[in-house]
């Protein structure tokens, strides 16, 4: 999208930042309203209405070529398009049963990160004959997509109850996410992780080119590297996990992992094998928090009110993709990137430590609500 915006509209690069932040607000807007829609209309129609919607609006997105239509566009793209988000989340909840329901996420994530993979050369293949070509494709595997659920997925009617059930894990009673503050912490911590999380696909590859001098082919190969270790690592290792530890335990291992293998840019040598290092850490802890955050939070929500949570922790990942680029680019820019490694290593182990003294909370919450049942 930046180099369509700079080299065939012949924006500036602060205007084509102004397009993309306004894709990252939409997200952000999107993200709230799929989340309360899912909750009072159910997931299904979320799903099949963002879709058809954003298959459309992609093909007018082509035409724009002002700054404000692109902007006001984008906007409604990336709104309408991340409603979709939390209404999955609660999809992938509806269908997979409590026993596998972390793996169901995992599976879930396999496709993402095979459309991931797939994406980016397909979109230089057309870009290389016509950028226009990326809008249709785009719109149209969106309408292929929805006409495609709808065949394979029939109509769902989830009628959500009115409160809580007896099997929620969430404050008996609690209406709202808004009023479980564990979970509020849980998002808060998320939000800071990912936002050092996110440095991979921003400020890594930047590193790798300028510091370490890997050519760009390598860069790709090193990044695909990640996405292929969690395709064909992920599901096995949670099928192997699940169910041995609280889902925080894992978490709290994961994202220390990973602020390792940021740390680790400044404790090896800049040598392409530092990004090896990097990449191998940096998955590993991937692959042992992203699924348990998912379990973590289905598990903690209600049929009542798992829209909300979804929507939640959806935003959390929309705020923190537009906090990523621009702390790191300005720490970068002023401070260097050893300076950045340092403190994106110290995000990750502080939200390890914060991941941590939540699941102590979580037991003694639990272990006081035993202890309340039995005297009663």
């Amino acid at each position: 999208m930046t180099v369509y915006l700079t080299q065939k509209l012949h924006f500036s690069v602060q205007e084509a930042g102004m397009v993309m932040a306004c894709f990252g607000m939409g997200a952000i807007c999107g993200s709230f309203i799929g989340g309360r829609l899912s909750d009072r209309i159910g997931f299904y129609p979320v799903q099949f209405w963002s879709l058809l919607m954003q298959g459309l609006i992609f093909l007018v997105l082509g035409q724009m070529e002002t700054l404000p239509q692109f902007c006001v566009c984008i906007f409604v793209l990336s709104c309408v398009g991340d409603t979709f988000r939390p209404a999955n989340v609660a999809a992938t909840a509806y269908y997979s049963t409590v026993e596998n329901r972390t793996r169901s996420y995992s599976l879930n994530r396999l496709a993402s990160n095979l459309g991931w993979s797939v994406g980016p050369a397909l979109g230089g293949i057309l870009a290389g004959y016509s950028y226009h070509l990326l809008f249709w494709v785009d719109g149209l595997t969106c309408i292929i997509a929805v006409t495609t659920m709808r065949f394979l997925l029939p109509p769902v009617k989830v009628k959500p109850p009115l409160k809580a059930t007896p099997d929620c894990t969430v404050v008996p009673g609690a209406p709202s996410v808004y009023k479980d503050w564990i979970y509020i912490a849980f998002i808060s911590l998320i939000t800071i992780f990912t936002t050092g999380f996110l440095q991979l696909s921003t400020m890594v590859p930047l590193y790798l080119k300028s510091v370490v001098h890997m050519e760009e082919a390598h860069i790709g190969m090193l990044m695909g590297l990640n996405g292929l270790i969690v395709a064909f690592i992920e599901m096995v290792l949670v099928y192997k996990l699940e169910g041995r530890m609280h889902s925080l335990q894992y978490i709290t291992r994961g994202v220390l992992l990973a602020g390792l293998g940021y740390l680790s840019f400044n404790i090896l040598p800049p040598v392409a094998a530092a990004g090896l290092f990097f990449i191998l850490m940096f998955t590993i802890g991937e692959m042992l928090s992203i699924p348990f955050m998912n379990s973590f939070f289905v598990h903690r929500s209600g049929e009542h009110n798992r829209g909300q949570y979804a929507g939640l922790y959806t935003m959390a990942f929309s705020i923190s993709s537009i906090c990523a680029p621009t702390l790191g680019s300005y720490m970068v820019g002023h401070f260097g990137f050893s300076a950045w490694w340092y403190c994106t290593a110290a995000l990750c182990m502080s939200t390890g430590a914060g991941f941590y003294f939540l699941y102590k909370k979580v037991m003694a919450n639990s272990m006081t609500t035993v202890v309340h049942e039995h005297s009663r």
